[in-house]
C-alpha cells in the first residue's frame, strides 16, 4: 500500500490523523471547558479530519504556480495548517477564549485563542511529514490512478 505515492494514501492518512487529534479534544474538552457543548465537542473532532484531509490533498502542490516557488511538505503543511485554524479561531473566538481563560486564567499571555494558530502549524507539521513519508507527495500521487470505466 505504500510502496507508490498515491493521493488516496495521503488524504486516508491526513484524515486518520486529523481524526485522532480530533478525538483526543472530543474526549479532553469537558476537562478544560466543563461547559463545553456537545456541539463544540463534534465541531472539533469533524474540524480535524477535514483538516487532515485538506493537508492530505495539498500534497500534490510541490510549486506555487504565483511565487514561482518550490513548496516543500515541510512548508506547505504547517502554512496550511495555521491557515485553518486562523480561520476557525475567527468562528469560535469566544468558546476558545473561554476554554483558555479557564484553563490559564484571565491575563496570561496563554489565554489568546490565537495559540491555536501556532497549533494548527504544529499539527500540520505532523500530518504532512507522516502523509509525505507513506503517501509520497508532488504529481506522481496521481499518476498511479486504476482504469478508468468509460461505460
Amino acid at each position: 500500500m505504500f510502496a507508490n505515492p498515491s493521493l488516496v494514501t495521503r488524504i486516508a492518512l491526513g484524515k486518520a490523523i486529523g481524526c485522532a487529534v480530533g478525538l483526543v479534544a472530543f474526549i479532553a474538552l469537558p476537562a478544560f471547558l466543563p461547559d463545553s457543548s456537545w456541539l463544540i465537542r463534534w465541531g472539533i473532532l469533524l474540524w480535524y479530519t477535514t483538516f487532515g484531509g485538506i493537508i492530505g490533498m495539498a500534497g500534490v502542490l510541490t510549486w506555487h504556480p504565483v511565487l514561482h516557488l518550490p513548496m516543500p511538505w515541510w512548508v506547505r503543511a504547517p502554512l496550511l495548517g495555521a491557515w485553518l485554524n486562523f480561520v476557525l479561531t475567527f468562528f469560535a473566538y469566544a468558546t476558545m477564549e473561554r476554554m483558555l481563560v479557564a484553563t490559564f486564567g484571565a491575563g496570561s499571555f496563554l489565554a489568546s485563542p490565537w495559540w491555536f494558530t501556532l497549533e494548527g502549524a504544529l499539527i500540520g507539521l505532523l500530518i504532512g511529514y507522516i502523509a509525505t513519508r507513506l503517501g509520497g507527495e508532488g504529481p506522481a500521487t496521481v499518476a498511479n490512478r486504476g482504469p478508468v470505466d468509460a461505460g
